[in-house]
């Protein structure tokens, strides 16, 4: 039965596809059967992971959601990609963003996609859910299905400033719906340690929440090479292997199996 991952953040370009992605392959590498959903409906997940017309899809993760809301019967594997580097895809176009409307009139709205993940997770180990940057309906309906939220942050200001409101909807989301969700970590992304602000915003983020949440010891550095992969449709693992962005990917990931963060393993 899969460890469900919900990957968010308010605010964007924090690096939750990429992350989602690296993770992805970083678990496949080890011998895990993965899922990623994509759930955000700027479909960047499915973009970076190779698939070149969204739009031509036949199923994705809109088509789950509406079958769902229509109580219409679902194949859980329909539609799924399998990727070279043996990740499978759930994927998503634009047409996900009118499931927002879709889902508003709904009574448990919030609990649609777990319906799926419900179905779909006894044949993984682990399900990664890329979110969008926001908390809409689609990202409130990543964290009902999931396990664990994983944080991907910016140390930057705003970025620091924008955790505390995303740590008190997560908190509602714990009381209100998802009692059983919890966080698995806060992990610092993009990072340049050449600079006296990063390395500043990185205490407070450590001081203000090293003690209540777990902060992934492995930080991902700055990297253009980061960016290149995702216009390749390869994980960072096969772009540029021995670079640093590839290191801190397999860092986290053997954290992440380890038994104490996330009962995978």
């Amino acid at each position: 039965m899969a460890k469900v991952y919900a990957i968010t953040n308010r605010k964007g370009g924090c690096g939750k596809s990429f992350t989602v992605a690296s993770l992805g392959a970083g678990l496949a590498r080890q011998g895990k059967k993965v899922l990623c959903i994509d759930a955000d409906n700027s479909h960047s997940l499915t973009i970076s992971m190779g698939v070149e017309h969204p739009e031509l899809l036949e199923i994705s993760t809109s088509t789950i959601i509406s079958d769902i809301i229509n109580k219409r019967s679902i194949d859980p594997k329909a539609g799924i990609i399998h990727h070279s580097e043996g990740v499978d895809l759930m994927p998503a176009n634009s047409s996900l963003t009118g499931m927002e409307l879709a889902l508003a009139s709904m009574i448990g709205r919030e609990t649609i996609l777990r319906q799926y993940v419900s179905k779909i997770r006894p044949l993984y180990d682990a399900v990664l859910i890329d979110t969008c940057p926001s908390m809409d309906l689609l990202a409130l309906n990543a964290l009902a299905a999931a396990d664990k939220a994983i944080i991907p942050v910016v140390p930057k200001y705003l970025d620091a400033k924008g955790l505390e409101l995303l740590l008190k909807s997560i908190a509602q989301i714990q009381e209100f719906i998802n009692p059983n969700l919890t966080i698995g970590g806060i992990l610092l992304t993009m990072v340049d340690l050449r600079t006296n602000l990063a390395k500043k915003i990185i205490k407070v983020i450590d001081e203000a929440y090293g003690e209540k949440i777990h902060i992934f010891k492995n930080h991902v550095p700055h990297s253009i090479r980061a960016a290149e992969a995702c216009a390749t449709g390869k994980s960072i693992f096969e772009y540029d292997p021995n670079g640093k962005v590839a290191a801190a990917y397999a860092s986290l990931t053997k954290e992440l199996l380890s038994k104490a963060v996330s009962g995978i393993a």
